[in-house]
């Protein structure tokens, strides 16, 4: 398995990249946020991108889009990712990543990183950028430490994007489990 940017969906990684991160990026936060008034940011969001109105599912998707690729941008070579894309593909995906990140993924705390020792036997290469704001290198270490035999690369100067180091270290996995 190769994984890149690792995330597990841990509560606390959705409270960070839903909330923390935003201590970086104030005026962009207070935007996400002021969309809706529900207490429940991602719930509400999860709502008003299921709503019966499309306009509210526009708006409320190109914020979505528009707070994430804030983070993006702010990392090296960053760049907007989503919000030049509108339409039912970005619909699409800020409605899955609303409705599974409002229920924790289903996932019970912790359990994939809990649960990494049964990968043991299974190779597994970890690329992921030092500089990753939207998922903390906390987690590609935690999970690499779980999960035996697996190897974490850290690469310096990437963030969430990647660069060309992350490219070189993806191709050099798949090639080397291509021929095994």
């Amino acid at each position: 398995m190769v994984l890149v940017a690792v995330t597990t969906t841990r509560r606390s990684e959705i409270d960070w990249l839903y909330r923390g991160v935003g201590r970086f990026l104030p005026r962009e936060w207070a935007a996400f946020r002021a969309h809706h008034d529900d207490e429940d940011l991602l719930g509400g969001y999860a709502r008003l991108l299921a709503d019966p109105d499309a306009g509210v599912r526009e708006r409320a998707a190109l914020a979505w889009a528009t707070w994430e690729d804030a983070i993006l941008a702010l990392e090296p070579g960053g760049r907007p990712v989503f919000t030049p894309r509108p339409g039912p593909d970005l619909l699409a995906l800020t409605r899955l990543c609303a409705h599974y990140f409002s229920h924790g993924a289903f996932l019970e705390e912790g359990v994939l990183i809990r649960e990494a020792g049964r990968l043991a036997g299974v190779p597994g290469v970890l690329v992921h950028g030092r500089l990753d704001l939207g998922g903390p290198l906390t987690t590609a270490w935690e999970l690499a430490r779980a999960w035996p035999g697996a190897e974490l690369h850290v690469v310096e100067d990437a963030g969430h994007l990647g660069n060309a180091e992350s490219g070189r270290l993806i191709r050099a996995a798949l090639a080397r489990f291509a021929g095994s």
